[in-house]
């Protein structure tokens, strides 16, 4: 994941035995939720039982544990890694859950930088890992990063893809506990349509499936079912809370289903989630930056327009002032400097991006999603603001003058497209400004200059830098890609072959 594994071979010889059963994390820091008092552990409870549930692995035990139990959920973990400090109050929640559940499962935990041979061995390459050990064979941790997440997926791991419930107050208490889950009922639990609701059960990693055969029994966690003998739908905690599932039961369907209705009607991006989030099947996206007293006071007004828009775009909200997650997405707009709400959108079908350029009220982003979704939008290159090239004698092209200065102009332009952080760019500049130097007097043929990492020009696709584009007056749609490890003299030679080669053309198409 997010860091790199430390090779450094200092493991403890420690004596520490399997039965020494150590706290996961010495701080939990999770505010209790309101409604919930005595349904959650309180801090010091959840740490009191992590202490008796997750063992710590160490360089003596850890291959006996991996071989002497069934399964075993192994978080590595680095003392400084920030991420590692994210998921561990939520592993230390996933022990006490799945103990209090009866499951086989063996939770513990390795500090891979104190024991890099530990490590080695159940092949823990970063941090944080979680990887699944069933009879000693390992498989990747594929779940989400809460509580209840790795609960879910720790119990269809180990054989409980599915929970049964048969009376009103066990439905009572599963809605105390869980905040995200499918539901089907079915009349018997022997349809066809029942064995592809198990398969999808089993197949999907990070939801709570439930099953039901008493219509009262499933109105309690789905309001509103009609009395049929077969239903499936998905609840979430959010005002868009029900999802009936319409068409017929079949395994691939329910999970396309499933892909395209788990996420909430705006989605808050964070380091845990962002892979769940850009894997989506939803291909359109629309992400408002904003800071998060800003989007409070926008969060209705775009449930209602996320709505109109559900299961067909994803909203994703992103703190404009999380360095991490906002200014990565920014600069590929030029806007990485933003403190303002913005908007921008992405087919990732076929990797295009726009930008929201009025203000950004409901009525607005709607609009701006209706395009989206329609194809109507026009396509966002970025820009750097128009430069003032009066007297210069290297033109300043950006990516809005690139069509005017470049490719409408009636001269010969030789573009130098370059880059702030490039190595051999500056000696590419220093050849370019003597060339326009030399051809100074000569008012067919332009010098210009193009910054490729704050610039964008749909006809200007370039992969290597510095290059040199030679757009002859009478063909700008086929630039002559000139040499840039060649000598001054050479250049020089090679702009009067192609100017008089243009020349001869003119005169003898006249």
């Amino acid at each position: 994941m997010a860091s790199e594994l430390s090779t450094n071979e200092n493991d403890d010889d420690d004596s520490e035995g399997i039965e020494e059963l150590l706290a996961l994390d010495e701080e939990v820091e999770r505010e209790e939720q309101e409604g919930v008092s005595g349904l959650r552990f309180s801090e010091a409870e959840v740490l009191t039982k992590a202490q008796r549930i997750v063992l710590e692995l160490n360089g003596e035990n850890t291959k006996k544990v991996i071989d002497d139990n069934e399964f075993v959920l192994v978080l590595g973990y680095a003392p400084w890694c920030p991420r590692s400090a994210e998921l561990m109050p939520q592993f230390a929640e996933a022990a006490t859950s799945l103990k209090e559940l009866g499951s086989p499962l063996l939770m513990a935990k390795l500090d891979a930088e104190r024991y890099p041979k530990a490590a080695s061995l159940l092949e823990i390459k970063g941090f944080p890992t979680l990887l699944l050990f069933v009879n000693g064979t390992s498989q990747a941790y594929t779940g989400g990063f809460t509580a209840e997440e790795i609960v879910i997926w720790a119990r269809k791991k180990t054989g409980v893809p599915v929970i049964r419930i048969s009376s009103v107050t066990e439905a009572e208490e599963f809605l105390k506990k869980y905040h995200t889950y499918v539901v089907g009922f079915f009349e018997n639990f022997e349809e066809p349509e029942y064995k592809e609701f198990i398969k999808a059960a089993t197949a999907d990693n990070e939801i709570q499936f439930i099953e039901v055969n008493n219509i009262e029994v499933a109105n309690v966690l789905f309001p509103n079912i009609k009395p049929t003998n077969l239903f499936l739908g998905i609840v979430k905690s959010e005002p868009d809370r029900y999802t009936a599932y319409e068409g017929t039961l079949e395994m691939e369907k329910v999970l396309q289903f499933l892909d395209h209705n788990k996420f909430p009607l705006i989605t808050k991006l964070t380091e845990i989630n962002s892979v769940k989030v850009y894997s989506s099947p939803i291909k359109l996206q629309v992400i408002i930056f904003a800071k998060v007293d800003d989007f409070k006071k926008l969060l209705e007004p775009l449930q209602d327009v996320a709505r109109k828009f559900k299961s067909k775009i994803m909203f994703i909200h992103i703190d404009i002032a999380d360095e991490n997650l906002a200014k990565p997405l920014l600069t590929l707009f030029g806007l990485e400097e933003s403190e303002n709400t913005m908007v921008i959108g992405f087919d990732n079908k076929v990797s295009t991006k726009f930008l929201l350029e009025t203000d950004p009220t409901p009525s607005n982003i709607e609009e701006f999603c209706s395009g989206l979704l329609h194809g109507t939008l026009t396509q966002y290159y970025k820009s750097q603001p128009i430069p003032d090239n009066k007297d210069a004698s290297i033109q300043i092209i950006v990516g809005k003058t690139f069509d005017d200065l470049v490719l409408s102009t009636p001269k010969n332009v030789l573009v130098e497209v370059f880059t702030p952080w490039c190595v051999n760019c500056e000696t590419t500049s220093k050849q370019v400004e003597k060339l326009a130097k030399h051809f100074k007097g000569l008012d067919t043929l332009v010098f210009a200059r193009f910054d490729g990492s704050g610039n964008e020009h749909p006809k200007l696709q370039v992969e290597d830098y510095p290059t040199l584009l030679f757009y002859p007056a009478s063909d700008k749609a086929n630039p002559i890609k000139l040499s840039t490890k060649s000598s001054l003299k050479d250049l020089g030679g090679s702009i009067n072959k192609l100017l008089k080669a243009k020349d001869k053309v003119a005169k003898d198409e006249l």
